[in-house]
């Protein structure tokens, strides 16, 4: 269903980052964050905003997704996080550090190790741009970066369900159970480790509801709000 999303793709990214030659400014290297209810269709948009967008990447980049499962499996993998960090310039890794001392001493309870190894590893992965983050807190720990656009995907609770019946072949008791308990775990996660309420319209650029706008349409509706956020951002800069 979503043959785009795949471990494959991700290793293949990170090498090819290491392999683009020249340091080109973060404008230049945009990225997405995907947050979304679940069964609101979060991947198969990705996989499709990712296909619509390739046409306008340098010939050497790929759009690439990572979602929960994928950024976990580059986590399993030190020499991978070695190899992303090595890519980050000093400036970079400068604020990174300042957004981890900043989690540290916050109110909220201290990150474990594996929080900030997630941490570390979205910002470096959309630092480097060319990537759809689902998921995972991105849309917060990218907050600051000025390349990274913002989306939330919503939808009805009935819709949501068919959804997940469709996809996971569960029935209705058990699409529901798991709807609830993915939608209340993303917004604990957000709430407990960076203060943040999930569903604060803020914090997005774009909120789209995907049971009026198709999944496909959606996907092209998310590609040209970030082609035009694009040419916006460098005009603003070139004044």
């Amino acid at each position: 269903m979503w043959k785009n999303i795949n471990l494959e793709e991700c290793l293949l990214h990170i090498k090819r980052r290491r392999n683009v030659e020249g340091p080109d400014p973060p404008s230049a290297r945009p990225a997405i964050t995907i947050s979304r209810l679940c069964g609101s269709g979060g991947r198969t948009v990705a996989s499709k905003l990712a296909e619509y967008l390739q046409p306008h990447a340098p010939y050497e980049c790929r759009w690439t997704i990572f979602d929960q499962n994928l950024i976990k499996k580059v986590l399993e993998d030190h020499l991978m996080s070695a190899r992303l960090a090595e890519l980050l310039p000093e400036s970079s890794k400068s604020r990174l550090s300042e957004f981890m001392a900043r989690l540290r001493k916050s109110k909220q309870p201290n990150a474990a190790s594996i929080v900030e190894q997630t941490i570390e590893t979205i910002w470096q992965l959309a630092e480097g741009g060319y990537v759809i983050l689902v998921g995972r807190g991105a849309n917060v720990i990218t907050a600051k970066l000025p390349n990274v656009f913002h989306v939330r995907l919503v939808g009805s609770l009935e819709n949501r369900i068919e959804q997940v019946e469709e996809i996971y072949d569960f029935d209705r008791h058990a699409a529901i159970a798991y709807i609830k308990s993915q939608d209340d775990a993303k917004r604990l996660y957000l709430k407990d480790y960076f203060g943040q309420d999930i569903e604060d319209p803020q914090i997005y650029h774009l909120i789209v509801n995907t049971d009026r706008i198709s999944y496909d349409d959606t996907a092209k509706l998310i590609a040209d709000a970030v082609l035009n956020w694009l040419k916006l951002e460098s005009a603003a800069k070139v004044k």
